[in-house]
């Protein structure tokens, strides 16, 4: 005869079972707390994430990255030639004031983009200068989108809320993804983390 402790057990597990197989086949990944859904949808798309990962500078934790691409992509040259929109979404692990997040992407900027595509695109860096000179500087936990959305451009949103003008050129956002993807990028661990080769 079954006991009613053992009974209870029993009831127990099969109800955790069933939530398990309630949830979507798709779960979140979770990069050091930091929670990234599998899928976005950006101008009305379904991106599916391709890679994620945390960004340190020395031993401090600064942000978790996340790529949303609408095919996953290892390799880099096929993910700039990539149709449709794209997004990178940075989750932040520590507060940055506005001069040195908008110092690190022009660092980044500086080191994966040749002088002459640079000197094309100074009129776009120069406004996202700005965009980031918009903001009293980036908390915990605030959360930055910056997308592109053909036949419109590069879009920045900080929590929800659009910052600055629209930024047109697809060559812009293509130098924004080498700050991560280039030859030197900003960090060489979080680099395949976001091409899907690590976590």
């Amino acid at each position: 005869m079954v006991s009613r402790r053992t009974g209870l057990k029993a009831v127990a597990a099969g109800f955790i079972i069933a939530l398990a197989l309630g949830r979507p086949a798709s779960a979140a990944v979770d990069i050091d707390g930091y929670r990234f859904d599998d899928s976005a949808k950006v101008a009305g798309k379904d991106l599916k994430l391709n890679g994620a990962g945390m960004r340190t500078k020395l031993v401090f934790k600064v942000y978790a990255a996340g790529l949303y691409l609408p095919e996953k992509k290892n390799n880099v040259p096929d993910i700039l030639k990539q149709d449709g929109p794209r997004r990178v979404t940075l989750q932040m692990a520590r507060d940055v004031s506005s001069e040195d997040f908008g110092k690190a992407f022009t660092d980044g900027l500086n080191d994966n983009v040749d002088k002459a595509d640079k000197a094309k695109i100074a009129s776009q860096i120069s406004k996202l200068g700005a965009i980031f000179a918009s903001v009293d500087g980036l908390k915990k936990g605030d959360v930055l989108h910056i997308d592109w959305i053909p036949g419109t451009g590069t879009v920045c949103e900080l929590n929800g809320k659009k910052l600055g003008d629209t930024i047109p050129d697809l060559a812009f956002y293509n130098a924004l993804l080498r700050i991560w993807l280039g030859d030197k990028p900003v960090d060489r661990s979080l680099k395949p983390a976001l091409l899907g080769d690590a976590r």
